[in-house]
């Protein structure tokens, strides 16, 4: 079913465009900036796509859209799905699979997420090298179509270290603050409570979110090499300094960040598989 699913939204897709995309990137929130700069631009509202959700988060788009950044071609989710809008997370990462039948071979992730290391300030990139999966339920979870991916993937290298090296030197040669780090995975939607900060903190987690961990488990399952930036939005640890967080100012935060994400990632895009 799913992967007759995967090929009926590639057939419309095909029908309508001839994009090759190389790089599949996905957009989070605050960051869907990015897109803009794409050139050579075709757009596909989520609401029109086979099999699609439809994006309720505010600052997402609610588009995919083939064209080029930075010379390359790329498909780009602007705004994703998340658990908590009530999808199951094979729709949340339906999207990853279409992307990946289009084509692309590497696989970008973006994500806003609050900072439980107290070495990172708001407004710091942090390269994931791993993660913490907290979720409650696994887009793998099922029978496998071997037609997509193995039974028992390997979780070893998900994230890829030498593309996280890249982004560190560029970083560091650009004056950008930016880490290596660990994301944890949250169901939310509300935010954590200062003791699951705690909590977060005491297990290895850097930053947390509700987002990525599923998208990377199904990129890692269909074959992607995975780069996972996160844009620390709000300092979490030391519990001290915590004061109340709104959407609006994680989006400000996020916004403010994107150029910085952006000169990263257009690097990136020119590295050797």
């Amino acid at each position: 079913m799913l992967y007759d699913q995967i090929q009926e939204t590639l057939a419309y897709l095909r029908a309508r465009t001839d994009a090759q995309p190389h790089v599949a990137l996905i957009l989070g929130t605050g960051l869907g900036g990015v897109a803009d700069e794409l050139t050579e631009i075709t757009a596909f509202d989520y609401a029109n796509l086979p099999h699609f959700p439809r994006s309720t988060v505010e600052s997402h788009r609610g588009q995919l859209l083939f064209g080029k950044l930075a010379g390359v071609p790329v498909v780009c989710m602007a705004g994703r799905f998340h658990y908590y809008e009530g999808y199951t997370m094979q729709q949340v990462t339906f999207p990853v699979r279409v992307m990946r039948a289009l084509g692309a071979e590497r696989l970008i992730i973006s994500n806003a997420a609050g900072g439980t290391n107290p070495d990172y300030r708001a407004g710091d990139l942090v390269f994931i090298r791993d993660h913490i999966n907290l979720q409650p339920e696994n887009p793998l979870r099922g029978a496998n179509d071997e037609r997509l991916g193995p039974r028992f993937p390997d979780m070893l290298r998900a994230y890829d270290r030498a593309w996280n090296q890249t982004a560190l030197e560029v970083a560091a040669a650009n004056g950008i603050r930016a880490h290596e780090g660990v994301y944890l995975g949250l169901q939310g939607p509300n935010l954590e409570t200062p003791a699951e900060y705690e909590y977060i903190h005491r297990i290895g987690g850097d930053v947390v979110g509700m987002s990525t961990v599923p998208e990377v488990l199904v990129g890692v399952h269909a074959g992607f090499k995975i780069f996972v930036v996160s844009v620390v939005t709000n300092q979490c640890i030391p519990l001290e300094q915590l004061t109340p967080t709104t959407i609006p100012e994680v989006i400000a935060v996020a916004r403010a960040a994107e150029p910085k994400m952006a000169l990263v990632v257009k690097h990136l895009l020119h590295e050797k598989s």
